[in-house]
This record gives structure tokens, sequence and C-alpha cells, in this order.
């Protein structure tokens, strides 16, 4: 009896305690409700210029420099195992902490100077992985054992597919050549989609080519499989953190705590501008002089072959074109339909802005 008795005060405990588990519930509810919500947004936030925080940025003081340029010099004392992992048919993936670029633009000066190197900088928005490939298929065609070699033009009109064929079966003489792809950052925004990766993937596993890459995002390996990673890409991971800024990367991203300025974009088409070839600069220079004199209408493609025919600046319509590439993925430029159904150019700044981008780079 005394157990019968015992048990059934166990179970009205059980139902007192679930009861006021369940009145505490409701309780909670009603003092949630009745709370009054904040109408402030995230919009209202006064934020600074993009230019004024990026200045602010540059003027900070750099710290431990002796103790990393220590560390810098333990990565040069690793340069000739680098050499060897690529000899030896690897992959070279780093990462860690701080901007990789001036690290294996240096290996890449010192090491590879017997061979021909291509550089990819994945930190830009788009990338034209078909002109990647063709200079890839140019630098071979130099050194290939067929007699009868492929010409610009022919190379030009085939597709990814053909290209990445070609890469592939090619033969040269020498059979310990290879020439080295260059990726600042693989996992940037211009490479992060699904076929990009699978194309990369690919040109990784090609007889005569060498990849060298730096990854920075935390989820980059997701972007392969086990046959990217071990087989096609085959990485050797070098974990060599440099605590550099990201100062060229980070000008083509948006400041978080910065709203966009005219100034900012006069300052990032300099930068890329001089970058480039004195040809592709004088090619921008008369597309933003008639687009100076013509600010509501873009410049027809014909237009612009025919005035840089004339000024000696390109020999044909595929010179012109490569000009145009270079410049559509640095976004310096895009095309727009115009009202007669031809296509046009314009370049996605203002008049006052153009001007200053001329000044700038003249």
């Amino acid at each position: 009896m005394n157990n019968i008795e015992n048990w059934e005060e166990e179970e009205e405990e059980d139902e007192e305690e679930d009861l006021e588990f369940s009145r505490n519930y409701f309780l909670a509810k009603e003092v949630q409700s009745s709370v009054k919500k904040s109408k402030r947004k995230i919009t209202d936030i006064d934020v600074v210029d993009e230019q004024e925080l990026r200045e602010a940025a540059l003027h900070i003081q750099p710290k431990h420099e002796n103790e990393i340029a220590k560390l810098m010099d333990s990565y040069t004392a690793m340069y000739p195992e680098w050499l060897l992992s690529l000899s030896c048919g690897f992959a070279l993936l780093m990462y860690g902490f701080g901007s990789k670029k001036a690290l294996i633009e240096d290996f890449a000066s010192k090491t590879l100077t017997e061979y021909s190197v291509v550089v990819i900088n994945g930190y830009l928005q788009t990338i034209n992985l078909k002109q990647v490939l063709i200079t890839l298929a140019e630098l071979l065609c130099d050194q290939v054992k067929a007699k009868r070699k492929v010409s610009g033009r022919q190379l030009s009109s085939q597709s990814i597919e053909d290209l990445l064929t070609f890469l592939y079966e090619v033969e040269v003489e020498d059979k310990d050549c290879f020439v080295c792809v260059v990726i600042h950052n693989i996992d940037g925004p211009g490479l992060r989609d699904s076929d990009t990766q699978q194309y990369l993937a690919r040109l990784a596993s090609c007889t005569h080519i060498r990849m060298v890459a730096s990854i920075d995002h935390v989820n980059a390996p997701l972007f392969w499989d086990k046959n990217m990673a071990h087989t096609q890409f085959n990485w050797c991971w070098y974990h060599v953190p440099t605590f550099a800024p990201y100062k060229v990367e980070g000008m083509f991203y948006p400041l978080i705590l910065a709203h966009g300025s005219a100034s900012q974009s006069v300052k990032t088409a300099s930068i890329v501008l001089q970058s480039l070839t004195p040809n592709a600069q004088s090619v921008f220079k008369v597309l933003a002089e008639y687009q100076i004199s013509h600010p509501d209408e873009g410049m027809p493609i014909s237009d612009l072959y025919s005035v840089c025919r004339e000024r000696f600046l390109v020999s044909s319509q595929v010179t012109l074109n490569s000009h145009l590439t270079e410049f559509k993925d640095h976004e310096l430029v895009k095309t727009k339909r115009h009202s007669d159904g031809q296509d046009c150019l314009h370049i996605p700044l203002t008049t006052e802005a153009l001007q200053k981008v001329l000044l700038e780079i003249s």
C-alpha cells in the first residue's frame, strides 16, 4: 500500500510541474508581446565616406615588423621545396591569415624564372577564363612538337572544352617544361561557381600545367570533392600566414562601414588602368574622350576600331577585342544596345570622374 501511495504522490508532483512549466511558458509569451520593438534601422547609421575610411586604413602603423620579416625569411627558405613539389606534379595551395599575393609573386619572380607564368587575379568580380586558356595554349604552341602550329585566331574561335582538350593532349619538346598558373584567391568572387572550379581542376590536371593558388575563405575547401582535390588539383597544402593587409584585394570589395564615392571609383579605375599596357590605356582614352563629347550615347565598337586603327593603337579586331576583354573583366567598360540595335561601349563613370581618370593616367 505504501508503495502505491508513494507512486500516486510522485504522479501528482509531476503533473504540477508540467502545469507550472506550461503556465510559465504562456506568461513569458505575454511579456514578450508587450515589449516595444525599436524603430531604429541599420540604414539610419551615419556611415563615413569610403575614401576617408580607406585613407585612414592606409595610415595604420604596422606592428611586429621584425617578427614578420623573420617569418617571411622562413618562407623564402622553402622556395626550393615548393619548386620540387611543382616539378613532381603537385599544385601548391597557400592558406593562412594575411594577403599572400606578395609572397607568391616573390616566389614566382625568384624561382620560376625558367618557366612561363600566367597570373589570374581571382579577387576581381569577373574573370574571363576562356582568355586565360587561350593565353596558355599560345604559350604551349611555341613549344609544340607538331610541324603545324595553331594560330591565335584558331584558338580564339574554339570553345572552353576544345581549349582544355588541346592543353591536355598537347606534346612539347621538353618533357620537364611546364607553364605555371598563379591564382591569387582561387576562392574569389569571379571563380566561385561550380563550373569554373571544375574547369580549373581539369586545367590543373594537364601534363604541362602547374598551379600555385591561395585561399582566404574558411569554407574554400568545400568547393572541391575528393577527386578534384586529390587527383585533379593534386594540392600540396602550405600554411603560410603573412599577417599582411589585403590592400590590393580589398580595393575591389565595398567596405561594410562606408558608402561608395565618386573619388573612390576614380582611384580604382586609375589603379587598374596604370597596370595595363600603354596601348590599352590609349584605347581607353579614345573611348573616354568620345563619351565626354557624347555623354548620352555609347561608342559603337566599329567606330572605336576605326579610330584606334588610324592612330596605330591596334593592328586587328582581335587585338581590340583583347583590350576590351580586359576592360570588361575589370568592370571599366560595359556594353549596351543602342536605339538602332547596334552594340555600343559605355564607361560607367560620370563625365567629371572620367576627366579625373584621364588626368590620373596622363
